[in-house]
């Protein structure tokens, strides 16, 4: 039997592998405290061949050995990744959006090299559970249309980025988010607290979040529940309840039944989610990890991604980019201890496959 990988503890420091093994080079948005990635690693790890030894590019590379114990490297120093890159067989770009320019136009150029590096090398590239864009200048549009096509496979997570790619002459097939291949898990939430997956977004800023604020306090105190800010993102929506509570945005009777729950793992954030009777998420990831929960559900969309998995759900979704509808406070009441279709859920797991059979590229 082939072991994926032995960590010592230390970084970069493995135990001895089986000659059979293969290194695949698995880079994408890892270590950087963001439990959708963490997540979306957990599926793509399970998914790789017998035989695939990963290491895995990460900001923070002691919390993924630990986690996952893999064999990582930095991923925010290229020359880094290039120098691992030269000792894998193949290289995947795994899950989220990699293709995009809303980061950086220089975070493209990054994906942009390692795929390059790696063709030119003679090795694999596999696009796997791939968004494709935001490409808001015409430069990456022009960059990402010539980088397409050195791809070996390539599965895409949503039908907007499979049209995109189609229009530019790339045919791959198209399933949903990878995250929705972990397993289901059984609700037990009826009469639990009320669940936040927040996060500061452009659209919200100041007084922006009143009508929010307000609809869900009002929610809150006529159900008698307690709100838990789950930071989704650590390094970025941590103390949020906080700040807006210092800027005068939180009222009294939320600010009392509210609490920010420090959460490790994707295990952790669903387990708190089985508990709940809501959970109103901004994340793409928080939302799908509360459905596989079983947990009532409902978005707010600062993205076309979250809308999307919304409409799959069949949950309430406000557009932060409209004016927020003077029927929040109704909406969110109604499905207040209302759990999802579980069918409808079934359906997402069982499109989500679809990734899995791209990485048969790897056994070549």
């Amino acid at each position: 039997m082939v072991v994926r990988c032995f960590a010592t503890g230390a970084p970069g420091v493995l135990a001895a592998q089986p000659v059979s093994s293969k290194k695949v080079l698995l880079c994408g948005y890892y270590g950087e405290h963001n439990l959708g990635d963490d997540a979306l690693l957990d599926v793509l790890l399970g998914q790789l061949p017998d035989g695939c030894l990963p290491v895995v590019t990460a900001h923070d590379q002691a919390l993924v050995q630990a986690r996952f114990a893999v064999e990582t490297t930095d991923r925010r120093r290229l020359g880094a990744v290039l120098a691992a890159l030269g000792h894998c067989e193949a290289l995947v770009l795994g899950g989220g959006s990699l293709l995009q320019d809303a980061t950086s136009f220089r975070s493209l150029l990054y994906y942009g090299a390692l795929m390059l590096a790696a063709r030119t090398r003679g090795k694999p590239v596999i696009l796997w559970g791939q968004g494709l864009g935001p490409l808001r200048r015409h430069r990456s549009r022009v960059l990402v249309r010539g980088l397409l096509p050195l791809a070996t496979a390539i599965s895409w997570r949503d039908a907007a980025s499979a049209g995109l790619a189609r229009a530019w002459g790339v045919e791959a097939p198209v399933g949903s988010d990878p995250v929705w291949a972990l397993p289901a898990q059984s609700w037990n939430g009826p009469g639990g607290p009320i669940v936040l997956c927040f996060r500061p977004v452009h659209q919200l800023s100041g007084a922006a979040w009143v009508p929010y604020l307000q609809a869900l306090e009002r929610v809150a105190v006529a159900a008698e529940r307690e709100v838990l800010w789950l930071p989704f993102h650590q390094d970025q929506d941590r103390g949020l309840l906080a700040s807006l509570t210092q800027e005068g945005l939180v009222g009294p009777a939320l600010a009392g039944r509210s609490r920010e729950l420090a959460v490790q793992t994707p295990e952790e954030a669903m387990g708190v989610f089985r508990q709940a009777a809501l959970v109103l998420s901004m994340r793409l990831h928080g939302l799908i990890l509360a459905a596989l929960a079983g947990s009532p559900c409902a978005a707010l969309s600062y993205d076309p991604k979250v809308a999307a998995a919304a409409a799959g759900i069949g949950c309430p979704c406000q557009d932060l980019e409209a004016a927020p509808a003077g029927t929040l406070e109704a909406t969110w009441a109604a499905v207040l201890d209302t759990p999802p279709d579980a069918a409808g859920i079934a359906a997402l797991q069982r499109d989500s496959q679809v990734h899995r059979g791209v990485l048969a590229a790897l056994r070549a």
